[in-house]
């Protein structure tokens, strides 16, 4: 008989930097989740239509017409219940919507690993 393979949810990354979108997920895989990688928002769009992400991490400056802010409108939409932690190097000009964590570049990957751990809600 097959093994039953543990419930892990998924987290969206969103980042146009590879190096940092790997480090990210191979924080969050670590940390008990699947991870689906994306360099810009149009895809990012596409994966949180089909795949119903429980966290999305995204940076606010992408690669493409969509920023990182637009994405998390846009998830608000589609799938009410993520949990989004939005990255920048700059402090945002604008408040973000309720509920949106926000970490300044560069950040140390225990607080990133601190955020998503189980138990831990916004």
């Amino acid at each position: 008989m097959g093994q039953v393979k543990p419930f892990r949810p998924t987290a969206l990354v969103v980042e146009d930097d590879p190096i940092q979108r790997e480090m990210i997920a191979l924080l969050l895989e670590e940390t008990n989740y699947d991870v689906i990688q994306c360099e810009d928002g149009e895809t990012a769009e596409l994966a949180l239509r089909n795949r119903h992400p429980a966290l999305l991490v995204t940076d606010v400056s992408l690669v493409g017409a969509m920023t990182g802010l637009d994405l998390v409108e846009c998830a608000r939409k589609v799938h009410p219940a993520p949990r989004v932690i939005v990255m920048s190097a700059r402090p945002p000009a604008h408040a973000l919507p309720d509920g949106v964590t926000f970490f300044a570049k560069p950040f140390y990957p225990i607080e990133l690993i601190r955020e998503v751990s189980p138990g831990r809600r916004h």
